[in-house]
C-alpha cells in the first residue's frame, strides 16, 4: 500500500552495500513449497472480524480456500473517527488508518478486538477456511507520537526503531537504497534488522499462529531489502536478514517462527518495477503478479484480448508461486484504477484467470453497495462487501479450478479477441465473453465429442471433431465439463 503523503523530516546517516550473502543454512525456497493450484483467496477487504465469521459458511461454499485480512494490529485511530471507508475529511475515517500500525499487538477500531478474532478463527477451522493475515512491519503510522511507549521501548527506543533515514520520503523507488532504507508512501520506515524489534515483530506473528492463522500478505515486501541490498550501516545494520527471521530460517533473540514454514501460504507485495530483486525474494515467499493484473484490466479496457498476450504471466518467478488478481485494493482504492470497470467486467477477467492452471487467485471484495459512479458505496468500515464474490459464475470457476487438479491448459480465443476458451485437459473448458455483444464460439478443444450444458445458465455447447462451437451471451462466462 502506497499513499501519496509527504512528511518533511530527514535524518543524514550513511549505507554501505551488503555482501551477496546466501540465506540461512538449510534454507528451504518457498518455490519448493508452492500451492498446489487448486486454490482460490477471497480478500475480505475492510470486512471487521464478525462479519467474516458470520459469513464463513458462504465463503466456503463460494469455493474459497482461504480469506484474507486487512490488517489487525493496533493502528492509527485519530479523535473523532466517524468509521468511514473514507472521507474528504480524513479524521472522519480512512480505509488505510489500519496501514498506519501504533502497535504490534492484535486488535484494532476496525476489524475488532483479539477475541472476535479469536471467534472468527473458530468458524474458520469449523468451514475448513485457511485464515490469511496482512502484516505490515515496514512502517508505522505518520504521527510517530501515537507509536505506543511498550513498541518503542521494545525496539530500544525511537531512534532505533527507525531506519536512520526512515523519516526521509522515498523519491525515486527504482533506486533500492531509497526503496528499502527510506520511507515509502513517506511512511516513517522502521529498522527491520533491529534484533529487538524483530523479536517484538516475531512475538505478534506467533501470537496469530496460535489463533490459527495460516498464511501472510506482507504489505510493501519490496521495501524491505534482501541479502543484495544496501544495509544501514549508520544504524549498526551488518546484514538484511529480516526476512530469514520472519520465514523461520532464523532465531532472533530465543524467539523463532512457532509453525513449519512449509504449513504457511505467504506471498508479497512486491509490486513489479525496475531493479526490483524478484528472484531474491522468490526464495522467501511467493509475490504479487502485478504486471499480469495490468495485462488483464487492458484486455477488459479494449474488450477483446486481440494483440495482448494473456498467456505469459509477465513475471520472472516460478507461475505456482505468484498471487494473481484481477484488481487489488490499491488498483480499486488509490488512483481508482480499476474501479471503473464494472462488475460484469471483473467477474470475465476473474473467469479467465481463476480457470488457468497456475498462482493462486484473490479476488478482491469491493465495498457493499458501491457503483461505477459512487466507488464507496455505503462507506461504513468493518462492513461485507458486495455479493460478487458469491455470484454463481465466481463459484463456479472456483468449484472447477479445485476440480482441475493436473490438468493441463491451453488458452484458445475467437471472435477477434472478445472470446476465450481455457481448456483444461479432457476434463472441462470456461468459456468467456467480453463483448457487451452475444458472440459465436469455435475453437479447438481436448474435450470429446458430445453434447455439454452449462453449470450456471444450462446453455448448451458442441464438440464435434475436436472444436466446441456454441453462441455467447453479452460479458457471461460457462463452465463446462466431461
Amino acid at each position: 500500500m502506497q499513499i501519496n503523503r509527504h512528511l518533511m523530516i530527514v535524518a543524514a546517516a550513511s549505507m554501505a552495500l551488503a555482501a551477496n550473502a546466501a540465506p540461512a543454512k538449510g534454507f528451504t525456497k518457498y518455490s519448493d513449497i508452492h500451492p498446489s493450484g487448486t486454490e482460490a483467496i477471497l480478500h475480505a477487504w475492510s470486512w471487521n472480524f464478525k462479519n467474516i465469521a458470520d459469513n464463513m459458511k458462504k465463503i466456503a461454499d463460494a469455493g474459497y480456500s482461504m480469506v484474507q485480512t486487512s490488517p489487525v494490529q493496533q493502528c492509527w485511530n485519530p479523535e473523532g473517527s466517524k468509521g468511514m471507508l473514507f472521507s474528504d475529511n480524513e479524521k472522519e475515517g480512512q480505509w488505510y488508518f489500519y496501514y498506519q500500525p501504533t502497535d504490534w499487538k492484535v486488535g484494532n477500531h476496525i476489524l475488532g478486538s483479539r477475541d472476535e478474532m479469536k471467534q472468527m478463527m473458530d468458524s474458520a477451522a469449523k468451514y475448513n477456511v485457511r485464515v490469511i493475515v496482512d502484516v505490515l512491519p515496514n512502517h508505522t503510522a505518520f504521527d510517530v507520537d501515537a507509536v505506543s511507549d511498550d513498541l518503542v521501548k521494545a525496539a530500544g527506543g525511537r531512534d532505533k526503531l527507525y531506519h536512520s533515514q526512515g523519516l526521509n520520503p522515498v523519491k525515486d523507488y527504482n533506486d533500492r537504497y531509497q526503496c528499502t532504507l527510506w520511507g515509502s508512501g513517506a511512511l516513517p520506515d522502521v529498522n527491520t534488522e533491529n534484533k529487538d524489534f524483530q523479536k517484538y515483530y516475531m512475538q505478534f506473528v506467533n501470537d496469530l499462529l496460535d489463533l490459527g492463522v495460516r498464511g501472510f500478505r506482507y504489505d510493501t515486501a519490496k521495501h524491505i531489502g534482501v541479502h543484495s541490498d544496501p544495509v544501514d550501516s549508520a544504524s549498526g545494520v551488518t546484514e538484511n536478514d529480516f526476512w530469514d527471521v520472519a520465514t523461520g530460517q532464523k532465531a532472533v533473540k530465543g524467539v523463532r517462527l512457532n509453525v513449519p514454514y512449509e504449513d504457511l501460504f505467504v506471498y508479497g507485495e512486491v509490486l513489479q518495477d525496475k531493479n526490483v530483486p524478484e528472484k531474491e525474494y522468490e526464495e522467501y515467499f511467493g509475490q504479487t503478479a502485478s504486471s499480469y493484473g495490468w495485462v488483464l484490466r487492458e484486455m477488459l479496457e479494449k474488450g477483446s484480448a486481440k494483440d495482448i498476450d494473456i498467456v505469459d504471466w509477465r513475471h520472472s518467478a516460478s507461475p505456482e508461486t505468484l498471487t494473481t488478481w484481477v484488481e487489488s485494493h490499491d488498483t480499486y482504492c488509490n488512483a481508482h484504477e480499476s474501479a471503473h470497470l464494472t462488475d460484469d467486467q471483473i467477474r470475465t477477467a476473474w473467469v479467465f484467470l481463476t480457470a488457468r492452471d497456475k498462482g493462486t487467485p484473490l479476488f478482491f471484495s469491493r465495498p457493499a453497495g458501491s457503483t461505477r459512479q459512487n466507488y464507496w458505496g455505503d462507506n461504513r468500515l468493518g462492513e461485507a462487501g458486495n455479493d460478487e464474490y458469491f455470484h454463481p459464475e465466481v463459484v463456479a470457476v472456483n468449484n472447477f479450478r479445485r476440480d482441475m487438479a493436473g490438468q493441463p491448459e491451453d488458452i484458445q480465443t475467437c471472435a477477434d479477441g472478445e472470446v476465450l476458451a481455457v481448456n483444461r485437459g479432457k476434463k472441462g473448458a470456461a468459456l468467456i465473453n467480453l463483448s457487451g455483444l452475444s458472440k459465436p464460439l469455435d475453437v479447438a478443444t481436448s474435450l470429446p465429442d458430445g453434447k455439454y450444458r452449462d453449470e450456471v445458465y444450462g446453455k448448451e455447447f458442441q464438440v464435434k471433431k475436436g472444436r466446441l462451437t456454441g453462441i455467447l451471451a453479452p460479458r457471461r462466462t460457462y463452465i463446462l465439463r466431461k
